[in-house]
């Protein structure tokens, strides 16, 4: 028995190492992916930093005072340190360092993911274990059919639904804004973030639904279970301790994509409730062509996507015994 503990240790450690150079090297080709591809978009940076009608005088004058003259060698290299040390650089319109600036609005679209996810899960778990468990009767047809029309529906037209229900209407939520002073008044900012948060949290449980019934259907009709039941365990019983851990592989896998989908989806959701978090930043520094801005928070986007896969990736391994020994690739 101890061998293969460590020989599963072993193949984890290996694992690990393997899926942290992974993600290193990821990280490496996505700066570069987009540090090329933001300057080969169309308009000029130095362009927002000057009056309409600068001379080309003024306009190269303005490119050599944010670096653009220069050759993409030289403007990556410093980008690639400011990478290093999560600074991301300077912004080429308030001259403010870019990193802080990122971090004030990460305290709005992180709580937002996470309680979005955590709320989209509440509901999901729940109503897909009845829908599979039930699944000839009329309501769990009627779960799967209602989670099923969810995912059609756009995040941004319930957004609105919600918006003139609860704000318009009963006026019972505000419509959009956070608190000058952000988590400062926390029952405001709770209150500001309970329409965001319903939003996403509903179009994201309706596919998390589909995910969850579908595992339970195999788990349901699988041969482990029927022989736990057969030797006189209770179906709770049997599912709590062959059921859960099985069916809980897949769905581990499609929750880290839906963990990072909840991440960029917020950013779009930000801008329907008037929310100061990574969105609206994004969109003002793509209407000024700020490189810097909008180079940083699309790299903290897709470092939130590879760090979400990877521990998505982890716990998969944790779960199931047979990824850890190496019997599954």
């Amino acid at each position: 028995m101890k061998p293969v503990k460590v020989r599963e240790r072993g193949s984890l450690g290996r694992y690990l190492l393997r899926r942290l150079a992974f993600l290193l090297v990821s990280l490496l080709l996505a700066s570069v992916v987009l540090f090329v591809l933001l300057r080969m978009l169309p308009g000029d940076p130095a362009n927002a930093l000057l009056s309409v009608g600068a001379t080309p005088d003024q306009i190269e004058a303005a490119r050599h005072q944010i670096g653009t003259d220069k050759p993409l060698v030289e403007q990556f290299l410093p980008w690639l340190g400011d990478l290093a040390t999560f600074s991301f650089g300077t912004s080429f319109v308030s001259s403010l360092p870019v990193g802080p600036e990122i971090a004030s609005r990460l305290v709005v679209t992180v709580p937002l993911t996470l309680l979005s996810f955590l709320l989209a899960l509440l509901i999901a778990v729940p109503v897909g274990f009845v829908a599979a468990w039930r699944s000839h009767t009329w309501y769990g047809a009627l779960l799967n059919g209602v989670s099923q029309l969810g995912i059609a529906v756009p995040a941004f037209w319930i957004g609105i639904l919600l918006v003139t229900v609860f704000a318009l209407e009963w006026r019972v939520l505000p419509a959009g804004g956070f608190p000058s002073d952000d988590w400062a008044s926390f029952p405001d900012a709770l209150r500001s973030l309970v329409l965001p948060i319903l939003t996403i949290a509903l179009v994201m449980s309706a596919s998390l639904i589909r995910y969850v019934r579908s595992a339970t259907l195999d788990v349901l009709g699988s041969d482990y279970l029927r022989t736990a039941r057969a030797l006189g365990s209770s179906f709770v019983g049997a599912m709590w301790r062959h059921g859960v851990r099985n069916g809980a592989v897949p769905v581990v896998s499609i929750l880290g994509i839906e963990l990072a989908t909840t991440f960029l989806g917020a950013v779009v959701v930000e801008s329907v409730f008037a929310l100061p978090g990574l969105g609206s930043l994004l969109i003002q520094a793509i209407d000024q062509h700020d490189y810097p801005v909008i180079q940083g928070v699309l790299f903290v986007s897709t470092l939130a996507v590879l760090v979400i896969g990877f521990l998505a990736d982890l716990a998969q391994r944790l779960i199931d015994p047979r990824l850890r020994s190496g019997s599954v690739v």
